[in-house]
């Protein structure tokens, strides 16, 4: 593992015991050599943000889409792409929008 790594057997070991840090190059290649999940190896935890992120923004799109096809309402592809985006940098600072918000600038779009 060290010399796919570009370590020294002794700088290796080291990382193991928690001995020293884990230099990001060497990071790097664990995560390129091995598809190592980094989160994991800097925390301890699964990388869940990920899949929670494309779970929500999934949702999020369909449920769009189906308010916009109910309400008969087309709106330019920029336009969705902006609402998407911003929902989703919402999600990201931790404050979800909720659809009825959503809905509002809808309606402030259409006017």
């Amino acid at each position: 593992m060290a010399k796919e790594i570009g370590v020294s057997l002794r700088a290796y070991h080291s990382y193991e015991k928690g001995e020293r840090g884990l230099p990001i190059e060497a990071l790097v290649a664990i995560h390129d050599k091995f598809g190592s999940d980094v989160n994991w190896i800097l925390l301890g935890t699964k990388a869940a943000r990920v899949e929670h992120d494309i779970d929500a923004l999934e949702a999020f799109e369909t449920s769009l889409d189906r308010f916009l096809t109910e309400q008969g309402i087309r709106i330019k592809s920029e336009k969705r792409g902006a609402i998407v985006a911003r929902w989703y940098r919402s999600l990201l600072d931790g404050k979800e929008i909720e659809m009825e918000n959503v809905h509002t600038w809808i309606e402030l779009l259409r006017e």
